[in-house]
């Protein structure tokens, strides 16, 4: 399984590169690389991982046509603003979907780390429909949430995983300063 987590983390870090550099061709690369991201997960028992896939793989179709209808003359998506009260009920959604899929997991299946996997999986969703919203505050929920994936990863023994996530949170403090850079532009 590893060649596989390599290919899929490769092509993960293109993807989230080409994020933080605001271009649409995050997309098509992001979904090429949940599907292959997927069988990794069900392969090491993080079910909810491997839900959260599927879920980015329809995120990210929705993304990449949200993002095509926002661009700037160079091609660069445009960013825009998250309302306080807007945040606040995605969060409280993610809350309550962590909870849910948290039970789910922890009731059904024989997952590694139900809870915490299942928070992960729903804070990650909010962070995606931030991110296809194009929102800069995407870039602070991936940088918690990247945090503890990283731990995760490590405990699972993902380690090229685990290095993708450390990538990923340089990647998100870059695309983190990017963004509120273009949006102040």
């Amino acid at each position: 399984m590893t060649w596989i987590e390599l290919v899929a983390a490769i092509i993960s870090a293109l993807g989230v590169w080409l994020t933080a550099l605001r271009r649409p061709w995050c997309w098509p690369v992001g979904l090429l690389s949940v599907l292959i991201y997927a069988v990794v997960f069900v392969d090491a028992k993080l079910y909810s991982d491997a839900l959260l896939q599927g879920a980015f793989a329809l995120m990210i179709v929705y993304g990449w046509w949200r993002w095509l209808r926002h661009l700037d003359d160079d091609g660069r998506v445009r960013i825009v603003a998250l309302a306080a009260p807007a945040a606040a009920l995605h969060l409280l959604a993610g809350v309550c979907g962590a909870l849910a899929l948290g039970y789910a997991m922890q009731r059904w299946t024989d997952a590694s780390l139900p809870w915490l996997d299942a928070a992960l999986a729903a804070f990650s969703l909010v962070a995606q429909w931030w991110q296809a919203r194009r929102h800069v505050a995407a870039w602070l929920l991936w940088i918690a949430v990247d945090v503890v994936y990283v731990g995760v990863y490590v405990y699972k023994s993902l380690y090229i995983t685990t290095v993708l996530y450390a990538g990923f949170l340089v990647l998100a403090a870059l695309g983190l300063r990017a963004w509120r850079k273009a949006a102040t532009a």
